[in-house]
């Protein structure tokens, strides 16, 4: 790993520590620094992956992990970036179609919701400015920082912060309606699980490795359970975090923790269904019945979502810093901190296509259609699509 990704990776904040006696760090532990990254074999190119566009967009995200992803909405990608600037980027073209010049400090988001978008801030703020104006409808305080996505829901916005509480405010107003409270361990992986929501409840991944469903109402409990169990003698051995997306299809909910388990959870119940022996820091993608992760040896994995059976797994890009996967029609791709990016075959776990999209590690990848966007540290996004 280089020195760089390394220094991203690690961040104590001392005045978090004062506030809610918590470290947060980066999720670097189990990897091997005395060995390189793993170089890359030669592969049978059979897929063909052209470049679209290429547009820089904002300015880098800089250091302490932010929470900033890309997102789709009426034909644009939206994205923004620490200095506060939040764009709106022709899914067609790349070119920028919407440019809001805000004074915040953005940690996560954007979230576009109702001619709202909204983000969170390092501050302790949740904030929503109007799409057509690019005027601030609301400002709200929290607890401390939002380090991923709001979730929008039934007129309501649900806010994750750093220290383990959970915010409820009104879509339109801002007015705060509830707050659920939740201790987080001493000491944890920087970053949060987003909320994801469904049939009026939200359901959140806590630092502890319990996933806990909440009633958007009024933040009530209907629920929690226990994914994994911290274990070991000291804090660093028992960080068991869920910090990556979780997903839901049909009645299930399937979520993985950082050092400990993949789990299928019924959704009414919370009951566990299976459980899988996978640690992985940057949680899940879905498609149709076949779950994809990577681990944190940066083994991709692909399972069978009904039973948890392992169809395929690749080691090959061990220490390369593997982005969590994503589906692109029958393939999965994942980026490295070199700038590659990596296309598989989903039936075999076959390399079809590795291509360079940059020199930055990328921040997020988003697929549309038959579309792959990728943001990068420094602020540039770039569409592809791909044809065998």
């Amino acid at each position: 790993m280089s020195l760089s990704v390394l220094i991203k990776r690690i961040l104590i904040l001392p005045a978090l520590l004062t506030l809610v006696g918590c470290q947060t760090v980066g999720g670097w532990f189990n990897r091997d620094e005395s060995a390189p990254p793993a170089e890359l074999v030669d592969i049978q190119t059979t897929l063909s992956v052209k470049s679209l566009w290429f547009n820089r967009v904002v300015d880098g995200l800089g250091s302490g992990r932010p929470g900033i992803v890309p997102v789709y909405s009426n034909d644009q990608i939206w994205v923004a970036d620490r200095s506060g600037r939040i764009v709106g980027v022709d899914a067609q073209s790349g070119r920028v179609r919407t440019s809001i010049e805000t004074e915040v400090s953005i940690s996560a988001g954007p979230v576009v919701a109702d001619n709202s978008v909204l983000v969170g801030t390092f501050e302790g703020e949740v904030v929503s400015f109007d799409l057509e104006s690019g005027r601030q409808q609301w400002r709200a305080r929290v607890s401390s920082e939002v380090l991923s996505s709001p979730l929008v829901s039934d007129g309501k916005v649900v806010v994750r912060v750093l220290d383990g509480r959970v915010y409820g405010f009104d879509l339109q107003s801002g007015e705060r309606h509830w707050v659920y409270d939740r201790s987080v361990p001493l000491l944890t992986l920087r970053g949060n699980s987003a909320p994801i929501a469904r049939a009026g409840r939200a359901y959140i991944g806590f630092d502890d490795g319990v996933v806990v469903a909440l009633r958007l109402e009024d933040g009530s409990t209907v629920w929690e359970q226990r994914v994994s169990e911290p274990e070991g003698r000291t804090e660093l051995e028992r960080m068991t975090d869920i910090d990556g997306p979780m997903v839901i299809v049909g009645t299930e909910l399937y979520v993985v923790t950082y050092k400990g388990r993949m789990a299928s959870l019924a959704v009414e119940s919370g009951r566990l269904l299976w459980v899988k022996e996978i640690s992985a820091e940057q949680g899940l993608s879905l498609r149709r019945t076949a779950l994809a992760a990577t681990d944190k040896d940066d083994a991709i994995w692909l399972v069978d979502r009904r039973n948890s059976t392992t169809l395929w797994r690749e080691d090959r890009l061990a220490r390369r810093d593997v982005s969590r996967p994503v589906f692109y029609n029958d393939y999965i791709v994942v980026t490295d901190f070199d700038g590659y990016m990596h296309w598989l075959d989903t039936e075999s776990g076959a390399f079809v296509a590795r291509v360079r999209f940059g020199s930055d590690e990328a921040v997020a990848s988003l697929v549309v259609g038959n579309t792959l966007y990728i943001f990068d540290a420094k602020g540039r996004l770039s569409a592809w699509q791909a044809t065998p």
